[in-house]
């Protein structure tokens, strides 16, 4: 799977597990066409994959990714912002010309 995370996503993923599940526990990541970068996304800490999710791991942070996600991933950086404009996980997607920013936040709720 092509696709980069930042350690700066690293570290907020591996928060958000540590706060809401265990050691078992993955990061579900379902993307959707939208947004500026033209990703929008729903996040969760599940303990297991739903039906039909791929389990990739990335320095120790598993990740639950349904088919969708996987294609829409190909060739994007996974970031984290925590700005005064926007807080949450930032899809940096070179193809996507939506926006001059390329950048998706993603709500902590």
């Amino acid at each position: 799977m092509n696709f980069e995370m930042t350690p700066s996503a690293e570290k907020f993923i591996r928060l958000m597990l540590r706060a809401d599940g265990d050691a078992a526990s993955g990061f579900r990541l379902v993307l959707s066409p939208g947004g500026c970068s033209g990703l929008s996304a729903e996040i969760s800490v599940s303990r297991t994959p739903a039906s039909g999710d791929a389990v990739v791991e990335r320095n120790g942070v598993r990740l639950f990714l349904p088919a969708e996600s996987r294609l829409l991933l190909d060739g994007v950086t996974i970031d984290f912002a925590d700005t005064a404009a926007q807080t949450g996980l930032v899809f940096r997607d070179p193809k996507a010309t939506t926006c001059s920013s390329h950048a998706a936040p993603t709500p902590l709720s």
